[in-house]
């Protein structure tokens, strides 16, 4: 492993505006998961500490203008993006010692790209967004004329619960939305991932004028801590990034509240490879499962290739596979590094097994690497001869697993891709871009990529259908999912 790079990690939570500890006095450790060494310590937040938090939050909601002011929200997220960028490279060392994620992949999706538009697209949003619209005035039941209006208004106070995959890409787009729509958050971070959100706290605390109790940050190594914010009466709406089975235990446990929820869950995507396709290009995109060791759930990690190209596609993937560089994540050159800790590399090899007893053909992987002595890797692994109805084609693995489907024609494709519980993503490959269109129209996801295009962006809507989630981040939709709707009328002169 190359030399671990020194950094200044934040070992403090943020509530009401003041870096604390755990009240009491608790810590818990910090691991790389590409060495399993402990980086170091971060405050363990008991109930206690996340119930003061919510409390802080309800505070700067009701009793001051954070709500009502939008010039102000503005300047405190422009300081706030002026701040992050200052701290960026430490940002950058801090996400690949605790996510193991390659260093590559933070000049793109886990910090520049985010860091790059996520508060940018809401503060640009506070002047451009009409918070409230004139409707044409109109006769009343009573027959009398009224002027009528729609005014959009910030829910209150927010719990985000953010997942150790891309913790600081999902946490700022959360923030982005949540506090410029003038929410309150209380932000609680996956507990294999702590200090990128402790960081943003001490620079929240100490670089913007963002008043206490704006933001909370609570750190715990205890994940029902975070389902005080699922029962809690003072918090009104719950920003989910996780597993489905998290994201149904919250629903269920926030209904007597009646929590307004956000849920961007599970996947289990498919890339349609039809037959006219440039099918090299197609199959490459294959490779994403290897990307931060499958660890997305909007990664496709179902291929499903035409009978008449299926063995051509198959030998195209094993040779492309078995050239991905993975290991130590700190080498520029590195594409897929560990998972994210000994628990879910269990659960990866798990899966890989059933894989086999069900009758896949493990074509490539499959094992821990012989040559990695530390650290929680897999192979990269490929499946082919799947049958959808096999538990590697239909549960989300969350590691570097592809299954390789074949189907006989487009409408069997749409079937295959469509026939899960999950709805997040997907991609159609074909020489027409028209037939590509006409089957993306079909997939019941609802991201979908078309001959390679990248559909995500601080300004494009993402989440999924179905067990994939409920709502959607980014965009005019995700920036209206932390508002709520109010219509007004009053009588005028007919």
């Amino acid at each position: 492993m190359a030399e671990t790079p020194k950094v200044h990690p934040e070992t403090r939570m943020l509530i009401d505006g003041q870096l604390v500890g755990a009240s009491s006095g608790k810590t818990f450790a910090n691991v790389n998961p590409a060495t399993e060494a402990v980086l170091g310590h971060v405050a363990d937040g008991s109930a206690e500490d996340m119930r003061r938090a919510i409390d802080a939050a309800r505070r700067a909601f009701d009793e001051t203008d954070w709500s009502t002011n939008r010039a102000f929200r503005k300047r405190c997220l422009q300081q706030l993006q002026q701040a992050l960028e200052a701290e960026k490279e430490e940002l950058r060392e801090q996400l690949i010692l605790e996510v193991g994620c390659p260093r590559m992949l933070t000049y793109g999706p886990q910090l520049d790209v985010p860091l790059g538009a996520a508060l940018a697209v809401p503060t640009r949003l506070i002047d451009e967004f009409p918070w409230e619209t004139a409707l044409p005035d109109a006769r009343d039941m009573r027959g009398g004329m009224n002027a009528r209006r729609v005014r959009k208004e910030p829910v209150g106070v927010v719990g985000a619960i953010v997942p150790w995959n891309y913790p600081f890409e999902v946490t700022i787009n959360k923030l982005g939305q949540a506090l410029g729509t003038g929410n309150t958050v209380v932000l609680k971070p996956a507990p294999d991932t702590p200090w990128n959100a402790t960081l943003l706290g001490r620079v929240v605390a100490e670089k913007t004028d963002i008043p206490p109790g704006v933001l909370n940050v609570v750190t715990s190594s205890d994940h029902f801590v975070g389902e005080e914010l699922t029962v809690s009466p003072h918090v009104d709406l719950i920003s989910f990034t996780g597993s489905t089975a998290v994201g149904k235990r919250i629903m269920e446990k926030g209904a007597a509240t009646m929590k307004r929820l956000f849920l961007e869950l599970g996947g289990k995507s498919a890339t349609i490879v039809l037959e006219d396709a440039d099918l090299q290009t197609a199959v490459m995109s294959g490779l994403a499962v290897c990307s931060h060791a499958g660890q997305g759930c909007a990664i496709q990690t179902r291929m499903l290739l035409p009978r008449s190209r299926y063995k051509e596609g198959v030998e195209m993937l094993k040779a492309m596979m078995s050239a991905v560089p993975y290991g130590d994540p700190q080498r520029p050159d590195v594409m897929m590094g560990p998972v994210i800790s000994e628990k879910q590399r269990s659960r990866v090899l798990g899966y890989i097994r059933k894989g086999v007893e069900q009758g896949a053909t493990l074509a490539l992987g499959g094992r821990r690497p012989k040559h990695l002595e530390k650290g929680w890797f897999v192979e990269p692994t490929l499946f082919t001869d799947v049958d959808n109805r096999m538990t590697i084609a239909q549960e989300e693995i969350f590691g570097p697993v592809l299954a390789v489907i074949p189907f006989e024609d487009d409408d069997d494709a749409v079937r295959i891709a469509n026939d899960s519980a999950y709805g997040l993503a997907g991609g159609v490959f074909s020489a027409s871009f028209e037939r590509s269109l006409a089957v993306a129209h079909r997939i019941r996801a609802g991201v979908m990529s078309v001959n390679g295009g990248m559909p995500y962006a601080a300004d494009l809507p993402f989440g999924g259908y179905k067990a994939s989630g409920i709502g959607r981040q980014n965009g005019i939709a995700g920036f209206e999912q932390y508002l709520e709707t109010k219509s007004l009328a009053w009588p005028i002169a007919s």
